[in-house]
């Protein structure tokens, strides 16, 4: 492979972005640009609408009762100003990896692989936490329409009664087949998805609303905590109900016209999953007292069955369930292998595990390893003890993401944006600073043991980077990828 010398430099240099760019179009290393508008905002909707509002309100709800509503609101609100300098960054560096591939561009490399370490968590371990969802309602399904139920030792991890869940691991080999297969096949497949699980929620608002009874909503700050610090957990939990948007930035190198449907798919898939969420959570409290639905594994089905009494319902809603979760697992995974697929390019992991196959141009090494990592994952770990882990390695994502958006201002003011945050050229960039600071804010309530969990995980990650990825940096080996010659897989790594 052809290659620029540049001088060697710290764990600090930063990757130009026309070099990042560049490197999307070397031979064997290249994704191919399929994707458009509509594949995109579907993907992020495929990612955000599943296991949140299905399954992990009944566990949010415990801490705030009715208020749960604002829990949303706090949730969504802070997912809004990071989603921002999402579509700013992905327009302005359409490349996969995301706020791995940002920090690389504005702060250095070091930063770079401790924030693609702690996608790894996020994604990977979020997977497993929607897989673990998804047999959760396989079995509601399957009693409510046949009457029958899987066996628990096959159904559920250890200290839930289980020995294995199967149903987990099934669901994420099957993805894992599909998204091999190729990337146009799977965004198809997601497409579909999505239209039936906005039908199905759209009709749960239709149905829940006849049993819709205001005084559910007394005392407000109910729960345990019966105040707003009530609020606040909640918000630090249901979080994950908005989990994925990120993942279309993901897809920047596969889009067709990165630099105007990036922003709009990121902002619009959100807006819209703001809005669904904000309005089912009503309509769920109003149906069914928060005491009935806190800790219910399947919340929303509950509350049509015994709130609304509507047996075919809490059917639906168990189908809905399984098709949307089903889509989340499809998009998270498929953001999951985009950003490891980045990381192994710029040599901070093998280098070898980034070649793309020939016949369906996807990562296949690199899908299949995440698909049996997962899976084991899957298999054995609660749910309740996943959730937690995912939103604190998400917000600390997103809170990258708002630095980064301030950094490259000031370094490359003349970079073409397809979108701008707004109020981010002050000298104190208004929204970038809110959307940091509520990141932290929602961390700061987070268990913790999770941060514990968290920061022993970040320093597993800083071993690896001095042990093997900065030996085998493209970057710190002085190298460029020259796109007229085949890719490079390196003898070491």
């Amino acid at each position: 492979m052809a290659v620029a010398p540049t001088q060697r430099r710290g764990p600090f240099a930063t990757k130009p972005t026309d070099v990042l760019v560049r490197e999307t179009e070397a031979k064997g290393a290249s994704l191919k640009r399929v994707v458009g508008l509509g594949d995109l905002t579907a993907l992020g909707l495929g990612a955000i609408i599943g296991t949140g509002i299905f399954v992990v309100i009944g566990e949010a709800i415990t801490s705030s009762g009715p208020s749960i509503v604002l829990a949303f609101v706090l949730a969504g609100v802070t997912c809004a100003f990071s989603a921002l300098c999402y579509a700013e960054l992905a327009s302005t560096i359409p490349v996969a990896g995301s706020a791995y591939t940002y920090a690389y561009a504005t702060m250095g490399e070091l930063i770079a692989w401790i924030i693609g370490w702690d996608l790894i968590l996020e994604y990977g371990v979020s997977v497993a936490a929607v897989a673990v969802g998804w047999g959760q309602y396989l079995n509601i399904f399957l009693d409510t329409v046949f009457g029958i139920s899987l066996p628990e030792s096959i159904a559920g991890p250890p200290g839930e009664g289980g020995t294995i869940n199967l149903p987990a691991v099934f669901i994420v080999l099957a993805i894992m087949s599909l998204l091999v297969y190729g990337v146009r096949e799977s965004a198809r497949a997601n497409s579909v998805m999505v239209i039936v699980k906005l039908v199905t929620l759209l009709m749960f608002i239709a149905l829940g609303i006849t049993a819709f009874t205001a005084d559910n909503f007394t005392p407000f700050y109910g729960g345990e905590d019966q105040s707003f610090g009530g609020v606040v957990t909640a918000a630090s939990i249901i979080f994950f109900a908005y989990i994925g948007f990120d993942a279309i930035s993901t897809s920047g190198e596969e889009t067709k016209n990165p630099g105007r449907d990036l922003p709009i798919a990121i902002l619009g898939s959100l807006a819209v999953a703001t809005v669904l969420y904000i309005v089912v959570a009503i309509v769920a409290v109003g149906a069914l007292p928060t005491d009935q639905l806190a800790g219910a594994e399947a919340p929303l089905a509950s509350a049509l069955r015994d709130g609304a009494e509507i047996e075919w319902g809490a059917s639906m809603i168990a189908f809905g369930a399984l098709v949307s979760i089903t889509s989340v697992v499809l998009t998270i995974m498929y953001g999951q292998t985009r950003i490891f697929f980045a990381m192994c390019r710029d040599g901070l992991a093998p280098r070898r595990l980034a070649k793309v196959h020939p016949r369906y141009q996807t990562p296949v090494t690199i899908t299949v390893g995440f698909g049996l990592f997962i899976a084991c994952i899957a298999a054995v770990v609660p749910l309740a003890e996943i959730v937690v882990l995912v939103n604190i390695g998400t917000l600390f994502a997103f809170l990258i993401c708002n630095i980064a958006v301030v950094v490259l201002r000031h370094t490359r003011p003349d970079l073409e944006r397809g979108f701008r945050v707004p109020l981010a050229n002050l000298p104190f960039p208004l929204f970038p600073i809110i959307g940091g600071g509520l990141c932290i804010y929602l961390m700061l309530d987070l268990p913790i043991d999770t941060w514990i969990r968290f920061v022993v995980w970040l320093a597993l990650g800083l071993v690896i980077y001095f042990l093997y990825g900065r030996r085998h940096s493209r970057l710190q080996q002085g190298e460029v990828i020259n796109p007229e010659a085949e890719f490079d897989s390196g003898q070491r790594g």
